[in-house]
């Protein structure tokens, strides 16, 4: 396919750039007035960006199905539902669910990942294992009945069961045994802090012993504040010392007020915040009952929450949190770089997706410039 008068987005920003792919690969980056001698499909992407399909690396579910199910039908659907909201690649979260439980949703993954197609749905590229080593006082939907001890041993059964899917583990740092684990397993998965009520010093420990992600910043845990700035505060002053910590966050328009999400940005710059949907089944759904982690959750509007108000992820997909982004004031493509190039990174899988390079994957989103409305996902 060759892809003309688009403006496409590189690292400097949109330039007017021609796209040439061939077998799934970007083969050719080309000035926009090159002469090109070409016999394939041409697509004039003329009035529109040029974005890599978005990347979303923590969310649940959509289109009344949760990863949880365990079952091909339902990671198909999913990544249907995916691929229409432009997103190009997908690393879905558990929950914190039974041991038994986990290890099966994760051989199905991995059964599914060998077969999973090619086109027209988005990829399955990992997992996020959120729980269950996470604080029983900040478990927000989580299901505490279930939480535990951090295990090496049990990670590195996981991800055998997983055959090398789980690309991000999420962690309370303050829970014994947690700065063991991450030292003992972070050349094998990256580990985020989150669902934690947890200091400055604890969080600064553990990312001293690897771990380089903060999970849906301000959303279950201490807040940050001048005299105790806990987990966000050590997360910005690391990456103040320039060593790389992706903040994920969930621009829904509920979990998160305008401010905050320009702070995130401000304290983390271009590169180093992730957009994530933390999007669960009633995305794309009908207002109603639901469930998460096998709690019911109730929708209603643009709000999931559990029978006690607790918020229950998102109904918001990660294409509608990058436009929500661009509403509170953030750069096209400084949004566009935290769905796209900046949790490839924060996960391990930049070397093929997350940015329009010569040999990365073929997969494209385009948005119309007049107001961002989806044209066509490639």
């Amino acid at each position: 396919m060759l892809i003309k008068n688009g403006l496409v987005l590189t690292e400097s920003g949109f330039e007017k750039l021609t796209i040439l792919t061939d077998g799934g690969k970007i083969s050719g980056i080309l000035p926009a007035d090159a002469m090109v001698k070409y016999s394939g499909e041409v697509l004039d992407a003329a009035g529109n960006y040029v974005l890599p399909a978005l990347t979303d690396v923590h969310f649940h579910g959509c289109a009344g199905h949760d990863f949880c199910e365990g079952t091909a039908e339902a990671f198909s659907k999913i990544a249907g539902y995916e691929f229409s909201q432009g997103v190009g690649t997908i690393c879905p979260a558990t929950m914190t669910l039974p041991d038994e439980t986990l290890t099966a949703i994760l051989k199905s993954a991995a059964a599914y990942a060998k077969v999973q197609p090619k086109n027209d749905a988005a990829k399955l590229v990992g997992v996020h294992l959120e729980g269950p080593f996470i604080s029983r006082a900040k478990a927000g939907a989580q299901n505490a009945a279930h939480i535990q001890p951090p295990s090496a041993e049990k990670l590195k059964g996981w991800q055998a069961a997983a055959e090398g899917l789980i690309r991000l583990v999420t962690i309370a740092p303050e829970i014994e045994g947690a700065a063991e684990c991450i030292r003992a397993c972070a050349g094998n998965m990256r580990f985020s802090l989150g669902h934690t009520q947890c200091g400055y010093d604890e969080a600064a420990a553990a990312f001293e012993a690897g771990a380089d992600h903060v999970t849906h910043l301000y959303n279950a845990m201490p807040p940050f504040t001048h005299r105790s700035p806990a987990l966000i505060g050590a997360a910005a002053d690391r990456s103040f010392d320039g060593k790389r910590v992706y903040a994920e966050v969930i621009c829904d328009g509920v979990h998160l007020s305008k401010s905050a999400v320009r702070a995130v940005f401000s304290l983390f710059g271009a590169d180093g915040v992730v957009l994530i949907s933390d999007s669960m089944e009633a995305t794309g759904m009908p207002d109603g009952e639901y469930q998460l982690g096998g709690q019911k959750v109730i929708k209603r509007g643009s709000h999931a929450t559990l029978e006690d108000g607790t918020l229950a992820g998102s109904v918001t997909s990660l294409y509608g949190c990058l436009l929500k982004a661009v509403e509170y004031g953030i750069p096209l493509e400084t949004a566009a770089k935290a769905a796209t190039v900046n949790p490839c990174r924060s996960v391990g899988i930049d070397g093929f997706y997350g940015s329009i390079e010569v040999g990365k994957a073929a997969r494209f989103l385009l948005l119309d410039i007049s107001d961002l409305s989806i044209r066509k996902v490639i």
